[in-house]
C-alpha cells in the first residue's frame, strides 16, 4: 500500500501519479505487499525533522525514514520518505515544467535509502538505472 500526503498548499501535486510510481518501484524490488508514505512538506518541517533526526539545522529535498519490519498486523511497512516541495522548486531551477520531474527523482532517491542504500557510487548506478526506466532526465 502507497499513502501520498500533501502538507503543502504552494504547488500542485498529483497524488495519483506519484502513488503509480511508488507502486511500480514496489513492484520492481519484489515489495509489492509493503507499505510506503510520501509526504509532500513546505521547508519549515522538513528543517524541523532534519534538526532533529539529522543534527543539521537547516531544509534538505528529500528525508527517508526506514522501518523494514512487520507491524502488529502483519504488514511489512517498509518506511516514510519526506520531501519539500519548495526546496525541489528551488532546485529544478523554479520550473514548474519540471517541478515534478524533480519531485520523482527524489522519490526514488528517498525510497533507494529505505532499501538501505547509502550514497555512493552503487546508489548513483540504480539511480541512473530507475530514472531510465521511468524517463527521468
Amino acid at each position: 500500500m502507497v499513502q501520498i500526503i500533501n502538507q503543502q498548499k504552494k504547488h500542485k501535486i498529483r497524488k495519483g501519479h506519484f502513488r503509480r510510481l511508488l507502486q511500480k518501484l514496489l513492484t520492481l524490488y519484489a515489495l509489492s505487499e509493503a507499505e510506503v508514505s510520501l509526504v509532500f512538506t513546505n521547508n519549515i518541517s522538513i528543517r524541523r525533522l532534519n534538526r532533529q533526526f539529522r543534527k543539521k539545522n537547516r531544509p534538505t529535498d528529500v528525508l527517508s525514514f526506514p522501518l523494514g519490519e512487520k507491524g502488529i498486523n502483519g504488514h511489512y511497512y517498509l518506511g516514510d520518505i519526506i520531501i519539500s516541495v519548495p526546496q525541489a522548486y528551488v532546485q529544478c531551477g523554479r520550473k514548474k515544467n519540471k517541478l515534478e520531474k524533480e519531485l520523482e527523482r527524489l522519490a526514488i532517491h528517498g525510497f533507494l535509502h529505505l532499501l538501505g542504500h547509502d550514497h555512493g557510487s552503487k546508489m548513483e548506478k540504480e539511480e541512473l538505472r530507475l530514472k531510465a526506466y521511468f524517463g527521468i532526465e
